[in-house]
């Protein structure tokens, strides 16, 4: 199962891009545990860069419980994310209120859940990742 089992702590890394805001936008997560990391990303049309965040987060967390992940840490630079996920901003969009409560059924899942922000330099690699994701189709698109 991509070199990662059994319930030892996994930590994760998230990010999602988007071009214009809303415009093209892509997710990218990686999810380290031990000596392994797992990577995911794509593409996911048009959408806000808070849309994308949520994406990545959904992403990631369901590959981290296919992966056997019963304790996780999140790492990401959307403060609103994680303020949001952490009830300490309310989301008032009705899209992002479902992402959110759709992550919040699969926290649950988790024996331990913790989710922190982060600067964008800490993250660079999932910002990498998401960005390259997103040039890739909008290079393909011819746009």
């Amino acid at each position: 199962m991509d070199g990662l089992s059994g319930e030892d702590h996994c930590t994760a890394y998230i990010d999602g891009a988007s071009s214009g805001n809303p415009g093209p936008s892509a997710y990218a997560y990686l999810i380290r545990r031990g000596g392994g990391t797992v990577k995911g990303a794509g593409y996911l049309g048009h959408g806000t860069n808070n849309y994308a965040e949520y994406q990545a987060l959904l992403h990631c967390l369901r590959r981290a419980l296919k992966l056997g992940c019963g304790l996780i840490t999140v790492y990401s630079d959307s403060q609103l994310l994680v303020k949001q996920i952490m009830g300490e901003y309310s989301t008032r969009d009705p899209l992002l209120r479902r992402l959110r409560d759709e992550a919040m059924e699969l926290i649950r899942r988790f024996t331990f859940f913790e989710i922190k922000h982060i600067s964008r330099e800490l993250n660079s690699e999932a910002n990498k990742l998401a960005s390259m994701t997103l040039a890739r189709v909008l290079r393909e698109k011819g746009e």
